[in-house]
Order: structure tokens, then C-alpha cells, then sequence
């Protein structure tokens, strides 16, 4: 592969080859704004009912703002092959549908961004939309092949088959269709494409099965949603996104992710009522993006502290810049505060910052033993602390002592 590809593609979620065959079932790339000029102008993400979610890999150029999506039935092997043959092609000024013309007929490749088009190649089953400036709606199915959305148009591809073992196997051609139209529809009024792919995992999960994450990816600011939503261990499944993934407090933004979150109703800091964001909700919060904003990516196996920890990054960035130390003592603050809960403390080498792209990545390590918050940081030497306590127990003893022997004393006294 080229330098230059190298250089300017950044991986989103690695290549995985030491589990079973498993693919995504649903991907789709959006483009609300060919021009590339609205940061919200296009998106891609994928999910599936299947186990395994992280190896539907996502390859993802920030500086050329375009996302490659890998499935299909074939061997990881020959996805692989596919993807680095497609990445390729891209290094070299190609177009989407250039790219994914070499697929083969056991993989697939969904590729697409504002300057390249969209195009899926291989194996696959999916509606390609195509919105005119008049507002008229095209969709039109396609299966297998190639099929494309020309580079300067607005619409999608959506591809979706069901996953063997889910129980609402059978849904997908329909859920395809309907997904596909009401796509066309959004686009035709105005909705943004990180909106519209929030409605889209919505849409899929609830009527197809389909829903485990995945995630998404935000093709002109950057913004992803890291692995919030992938499986923490080999072999199980990743997020469901037709569930609630949080609760945030909307006065100070104190947020807690599920299962723990069953046990709170009201924010620890104002006791105001939480609201409960679920799983799709989360997934276009993280990669909506404003003005002038920093792309924020969260990287943790604790869900619900997505949404803090972005605030508190954003809010440290407008401060201070991108100045690692000051990222770092922002997040360990709204840890000791109580604003992100489940996580231990970070450390500068925790934090991934790239200026020139305004994008920040942070790493987060859960606690052990299912604790909420970190040990205190004292400026005093643990030892101390235990001679201390060492100290305070013989001191007890003593009193101890010294109580039963003045009774007794008292006792001698009284019989004479």
C-alpha cells in the first residue's frame, strides 16, 4: 500500500482474524451534502444481529473524508484482501465505485464519501437512493454486482440481510424498502446525514433484528463513535441499539451508563430527573458535529460516559487548546466530581491528539470489582497511612485494656 495512504487513512476499528466467519448485515453511507460543506453533510455505520461486531471493519480516511465498510460471506481472509485491494484504489484517486468494483462474489464493500460517490460491490442486497435538487426520490434495489450513486449526488445505499439465528428473520427486504424510502424522504427535507443515520439504526434495529452494534462515522468532521457500542469480549454481541444506553442529567450533564443506571432516577449533583437517551439516540449525539467543534472519540467498555467526557474535552479544548495536560486533568476532574463514573483516572499517554484535524481520542479503563469511582489521590505515602492505621489499632487495644483493668481496680477497691 502507498505512503500516502498510509499517511492520510486512519483505522477505525482494527481487523480481527482469530474469530469466526461473521459480517455486518447492515451498512449504509449517506450524503446530505455532496459539496462536503455541511459537517454533518455525510455518515456511515453498520450493524448486525451476528456476534463479533468489530470485525465489520470500518476504514476511515479523515483527511479524504471517506469510509469503507467490509462484509459479506466469504472467508476473513478474503474480505481482507478486498479491503486493502479497495484502499488501494482510493490511495490512488479512485472512485467509490472504482473501489468497490473488486469485491468479490463472496465479500462486499460499501465505500462512499462527498468527493467519491457511493458504491457497493459483491455480495450484497440493497436499495441505492438518489434525491434530486427538485426533490423528486429515486430507489432502486439492487442484488449482487455493482451498483453506485454517482460522485455530486445526494442520497444513500443501504444494504441489509437478515442474520442467521435472529428471530425476525424474514424482515429485511421489507425493513430494506422502507428504510431505503424513508432515507430519500429525510434527505428531500433538509435533515442532515448524521441525523438521518440516527433514525436509520433506529428504523433497522427495532423492525429487522438487526441491531447490534457497530457504529458510526462521521465522514466530514470526523467524528466517530469509537467502540461504544461493540462487544468488550470475543464472541458475544455488541450493544443492542433499539436499547437505553444512559441517563444524563440535563442540568449539569452527569451521565451513567446501563445496567447501572437501573438503579439511579435522579442526578447525585441537583437532583434533577435523568433522561434516558438509548443506544441510537447515543450513537447520533456522539457524531453530530457544530462549528468550529473538536471531534471527540471515546474509547471505553463502560457505557454512558460518552456524552460527559465529550463535553468535558470540548469545554477544556475552548480553554486551553489542545494541550494534552490540560485534557487530562479536565477528564480526572469530572471523574473525582462525580461527571464521568465507572472509569479510572487517565494519564496523558491515555489521550490521542491530532490538532491539525481537531479531532481528540481518549482511552478509558474501567474499574475492577464493579467500583463507581477510582481510589482518592492523597498526597500521603500509602505506608504511612498503614503505620498509621497500625498505630490507631494498638492505641485501641491499649484503651481497651486499660478500661477493663480500671474496672477491676475499681472492683478490688469496693470488696475491701
Amino acid at each position: 500500500m502507498n505512503k500516502n495512504l498510509l499517511l492520510s487513512t486512519s483505522l477505525f476499528l482494527v481487523f480481527f482474524l482469530v474469530v469466526g466467519n461473521v459480517a455486518a448485515t447492515m451498512n449504509v453511507v449517506i450524503i446530505t451534502d455532496p459539496t462536503g460543506k455541511d459537517l454533518n453533510g455525510a455518515a456511515a455505520g453498520s450493524m448486525s444481529y451476528a456476534k463479533n461486531m468489530f470485525q465489520s471493519t470500518f476504514l476511515m480516511s479523515k483527511l479524504h473524508k471517506y469510509a469503507l465498510l467490509s462484509g459479506g460471506v466469504g472467508s476473513e481472509d478474503l474480505r481482507l484482501h478486498s479491503i486493502v485491494n479497495a484502499a488501494v484504489v482510493l490511495g490512488k484517486g479512485g472512485t467509490a465505485t472504482q473501489a468497490a468494483s473488486v469485491a468479490t462474489s463472496e465479500d462486499r464493500i460499501l465505500v462512499g464519501g462527498p468527493n467519491i460517490g457511493i458504491a457497493v460491490g459483491g455480495s450484497f442486497d440493497a436499495y441505492v437512493v438518489e434525491v434530486k435538487d427538485n426533490g423528486d426520490i429515486s430507489v432502486t434495489s439492487h442484488s449482487g454486482g455493482l451498483a453506485a450513486l454517482n460522485p455530486g449526488k445526494k442520497g444513500a445505499i443501504i444494504h441489509l440481510r437478515n442474520s442467521l439465528g435472529n428471530p425476525m428473520y424474514g424482515t429485511a427486504q421489507k425493513v430494506r424498502e422502507e428504510t431505503a424510502l424513508n432515507i430519500g424522504r429525510m434527505i428531500r427535507d433538509g435533515y442532515s446525514a448524521s441525523t438521518i443515520l440516527g433514525d436509520v439504526f433506529k428504523e433497522v434495529a427495532i423492525d429487522s433484528g438487526e441491531e447490534h452494534g457497530g457504529g458510526a462515522l462521521n465522514l466530514i468532521s470526523g467524528t466517530t463513535t469509537g467502540d461504544m457500542f461493540t462487544p468488550m469480549e470475543l464472541n458475544s454481541y455488541g450493544y443492542p441499539m433499539s436499547q437505553p444506553y444512559s441517563k444524563i442529567c440535563p442540568s449539569c450533564g452527569w451521565s451513567i451508563g446501563f445496567p447501572a443506571a437501573n438503579d439511579h432516577t435522579n442526578c447525585p449533583n441537583d437532583d434533577t430527573p435523568l433522561k434516558t437517551i438509548y443506544a441510537y439516540e447515543s450513537l447520533e449525539n456522539a457524531i453530530f458535529a457544530s462549528d468550529n467543534s473538536t471531534s471527540v472519540t471515546v474509547y471505553s467498555d463502560m457505557p454512558g460516559i460518552s456524552q460527559s467526557a465529550t463535553e468535558i474535552i470540548k469545554s477544556s479544548v475552548k480553554k486551553d487548546g489542545y494541550d494534552v495536560k490540560a485534557i487530562t486533568d479536565s477528564i480526572n476532574k469530572g471523574i473525582k466530581n462525580g461527571m464521568i463514573v465507572g472509569v479510572n483516572y487517565v494519564e496523558p499517554k491515555d489521550i490521542n491528539i491530532r490538532e491539525d484535524l481537531k479531532a481528540v481520542g481518549v482511552y478509558f479503563t474501567p474499574l475492577s470489582e464493579h467500583r463507581t469511582s477510582p481510589p482518592w489521590q492523597l498526597p500521603v505515602n500509602p505506608f504511612i497511612l498503614t503505620v498509621i492505621g497500625n498505630i490507631q489499632t494498638v492505641i485501641g487495644i491499649i484503651l481497651i485494656l486499660l478500661v477493663v483493668f480500671r474496672t477491676m481496680i475499681i472492683r478490688s477497691f469496693q470488696k475491701k
